[in-house]
């Protein structure tokens, strides 16, 4: 019946919580809350940056740390030992063995350059950096990394607009890389961000579509043209100096057989001289020793010699001479 209804609930009845257990479970509350909030940990590759009402203080190297909770002092993370890296032209969607990128309109327009010949090219490139000084990177600039951003690519398009167009797409791309890099960290410093420039590197330069297969031939027809001068200059260093070297030899071939032909002159000049100084001492004997030693050394190369009398008064005796010619 209605009036004789009960309820359950009225059969048991609940433990009462005295308000000490409560004060306490609420102070124990509020303590793990304020120990959780002000204890936090630095990573090895970070530094923490401490803001009290949002005046900086502090910074906090790795490990474990504390400061005042409730909002009063704040934490920031920055990456300084991280190496960060922003991309130009291009955006990568998933890194790896294969990385797949994607092109849209706005990368599409930081690409576009006008060269200092009045050539357009597509430029790609990356820049690679860290954060050296925390303080300077989150106070000195507002949005640092856009900022350093928009530097990147007004020194990148200086750079290319004061080059020709064969200079920034085949030999020179490295020296304007360089160059680049050196622009870039001095506009850094100068601006304050904090930063520290490691690589600036031209990924991809090229023609636009339109124009690449022109462009491909003329390019083609300057490695050609390359080439030819190499093997021009190749030929040129093997030649050259071997027509020195035999040119040489010539010249000193001369001198020697002149320095020779002089000195036997000399010699022999010397040498009649000395005779004819004899000579003229004793005529006869100096005569016929000259006759007798010009017959020695004359007969000394004949094989058989024939000696005959010139006081015989007889017919000559007749010689065999016909065996000699056999012979």
């Amino acid at each position: 019946m209605p009036g004789q209804f009960k309820s359950g609930w009225s059969d048991y009845d609940f433990p009462r919580i005295s308000g000490r257990w409560i004060r306490n479970g609420v102070i124990g509350l509020v303590v793990l809350v304020l120990l959780i909030s002000s204890v936090y940990q630095i990573r090895p590759e970070e530094i923490g940056v401490i803001l009290r009402f949002g005046r900086f203080v502090r910074t906090t190297e790795p490990g474990l740390h504390f400061k005042i909770p409730l909002g009063i002092e704040k934490l920031t993370r920055v990456p300084v030992q991280r190496q960060l890296k922003l991309e130009f032209g291009y955006r990568t969607i998933r890194p790896g063995v294969k990385s797949e990128y994607y092109v849209n309109d706005e990368t599409r327009k930081e690409s576009m350059m006008l060269t200092g010949d009045l050539n357009v090219v597509v430029t790609e490139w990356i820049v690679q950096y860290k954060i050296k000084d925390p303080y300077r990177f989150l106070f000195k600039v507002r949005d640092p990394v856009q900022t350093f951003r928009a530097m990147t690519e007004a020194v990148v398009r200086q750079v290319v607009g004061d080059s020709s167009v064969d200079e920034i797409i085949t030999f020179g791309r490295a020296n304007l890389a360089a160059e680049a890099l050196t622009s870039l960290q001095k506009l850094v410093d100068t601006y304050e961000l904090g930063l520290e420039v490691n690589q600036l590197i031209f990924q991809d330069v090229n023609p636009p579509d339109a124009v690449k297969p022109s462009f491909n031939e003329v390019n083609q027809a300057l490695q050609e043209k390359e080439r030819k001068i190499n093997e021009a200059w190749a030929e040129y260093n093997q030649e050259i100096p071997k027509a020195q070297g035999e040119a040489e030899q010539m010249i000193r071939a001369a001198e020697g057989y002149a320095s020779e032909r002089v000195n036997n002159a000399r010699g022999d000049a010397a040498r009649f001289i000395s005779i004819y100084r004899e000579y003229a001492k004793a005529p006869a004997v100096t005569r016929k020793r000259l006759y007798l030693e010009t017959l020695t050394e004359v007969l000394a190369k004949i094989d058989r010699k024939i000696v005959v009398d010139e006081a015989q008064k007889n017919l000559v005796p007749l010689l065999n001479l016909g065996e000699e010619v056999k012979k």
